[in-house]
């Protein structure tokens, strides 16, 4: 199954008999809350969800982005209406950063026909698309979750990956480097991590580069599926979007949901700083 779907193809699924669920997921680090945005206009028939309150547990100890209680994300997920029968496609502000996050929780909770709008919002109105501020009654899902389709890490699985395997770090290389760290304890890295900045997995216009060229990339980096690869960022949302790149370059990846934020909130951890790996 692919990963991701473009705006035109999306449109002819909308018009089938049995059309996907939308699912909007706008979110910006930092930034207002992304209802106010959905409110103002959203792809028809769409359902906004959280990213903070829905798609992660509450911050502390696990990281500022912790997986949420399971019952909780079922519970949220039928309320969209989310069911084990029907295709699921999330978007975005176009970063493609909460969509990833959205993709990849279904995903792991078994879902199995999750995709990502390439280019989000931005480029379903850039190909006609329309929007409307009409709320739908979105009828009660039956998702049950059945978590462990994806792979998942804890701290110390990261830790091995990134002596046996690879551990790419999706984060700024400023940040990767240790040079500035906006928003976590302690700056750098976990030893032995590979900087590899989300940003570079899309183009100018946020759609993911080809599938060829993103292979290219991550081979490069070490990650080839042929060794297990790791990925982690500051709070498992960016790397989300790491793995699905990695998806659609036909890598298989495992996220380490608690990220920096939570490797760097134990003192006893050790920290790896400039441009090197180590």
């Amino acid at each position: 199954m692919h990963a991701i779907i473009t705006p035109s193809d999306l449109m002819s699924e909308l018009a089938e008999d049995h059309p996907p669920l939308l699912l909007d997921v706008r979110w910006q680090l930092g930034g207002p809350p992304g209802r106010p945005a959905y409110e103002a206009g959203h792809l028809p028939g769409a359902v906004y969800v959280d990213l903070d309150t829905e798609l992660a547990g509450p911050p502390g100890k696990s990281g500022r982005h912790p997986l949420p209680d399971l019952s909780a994300f079922a519970a949220a997920m039928r309320r969209a209406g989310v069911s084990q029968d029907r295709r699921v496609v999330a978007y975005d502000g176009g970063q493609g950063w909460a969509a990833a996050r959205a993709w990849w929780l279904l995903r792991w909770a078994g879902h199995p026909s999750v995709r990502v709008l390439d280019g989000g919002l931005p480029a379903w109105t850039g190909v006609g698309g329309s929007l409307t501020t009409e709320v739908p009654d979105a009828p009660e899902g039956d998702f049950v979750p059945r978590p462990g389709a994806l792979p998942l890490l804890e701290a110390d699985d990261a830790a091995d990956f990134a002596r046996r395997g690879a551990l790419l770090d999706a984060r700024a290389a400023e940040r990767y480097r240790g040079e500035v760290e906006p928003i976590d304890p302690v700056g750098g890295h976990i030893p032995g991590a590979v900087s590899a900045p989300t940003a570079e997995n899309v183009t100018d216009d946020g759609h993911f580069l080809p599938a060829e060229r993103l292979a290219e990339r991550f081979a490069a980096l070490g990650a080839t599926g042929d060794a297990e690869v790791g990925v982690y960022c500051g709070s498992g949302v960016s790397a989300a979007h790491q793995v699905l790149a990695l998806a659609v370059a036909g890598v298989p990846a495992a996220l380490y949901v608690g990220s920096w934020s939570e490797w760097s909130s134990d003192g006893a951890r050790p920290v790896a700083t400039g441009p090197e790996r180590g």
